[in-house]
């Protein structure tokens, strides 16, 4: 599933109702890093450089994230969630949600390695809802660019650098690597005895 992303949801700043805070201590937190932080760690040198080329002072960027923010082109961050099963057959109070919750774990110990041009700020795997699943936030950037910023926010440019080219409509570079991701997940759930 593809979502809007919350952050403070994902990393239990608060509770929605379908949560249950008592097992929120059996949650795992991959990472949880300030977006702001990894928008500056991710581009202030290609800011740096592009502003310094820059001869008209209304052409500078003071501030990616917020141009990024309040722009209508991309996404501040993506989130992919990720969920084996459903309530009833691998309920996260079940052994089958400890299984759900080993092939999670596993498929996210990899990720970042299979997707280095999706920066993941924040990922956890929530065990205290029904039914345990993963949340994965990122920031997809490409390298090399020629427009603007050499380094810049661009999911379809992301995953063009990970090899997905787009193609028709139903064969975007987002629906590529949606399959790629599913397969890997399908092989991992394979390895843990699960068709």
């Amino acid at each position: 599933m593809v979502g809007r992303g919350s952050v403070n949801h994902n990393s239990r700043k608060f509770h929605a109702k379908n949560t249950d805070p008592e097992r929120s201590h059996l949650n795992i937190d991959y990472c949880n890093e300030d977006i702001r932080t990894v928008y500056h760690e991710l581009f202030d040198d290609a800011l740096q450089r592009y502003n310094d080329k820059q001869t008209r002072a209304d052409r500078r960027i003071s501030d990616y994230y917020e141009k990024i923010r309040s722009g209508k082109q991309e996404k501040l961050f993506h989130e992919i969630i990720l969920q084996v099963g459903n309530k009833d057959d691998m309920s996260a109070n079940s052994e089958d949600g400890q299984l759900a919750a080993a092939v999670l774990d596993e498929y996210m110990s990899s990720f970042r390695e299979r997707n280095p041009n999706l920066g993941v700020f924040s990922a956890h795997l929530h065990m205290d809802e029904a039914t345990p699943h993963l949340h994965i936030d990122f920031v997809p950037f490409t390298t090399g660019s020629k427009r603007e910023l050499d380094t810049g926010v661009s999911l379809k440019q992301a995953l063009a650098a990970q090899g997905f080219k787009g193609g028709t409509r139903g064969n975007t570079e987002w629906s590529q690597c949606v399959r790629a991701e599913k397969e890997q997940l399908a092989a991992v759930m394979e390895h843990h005895g699960i068709e």
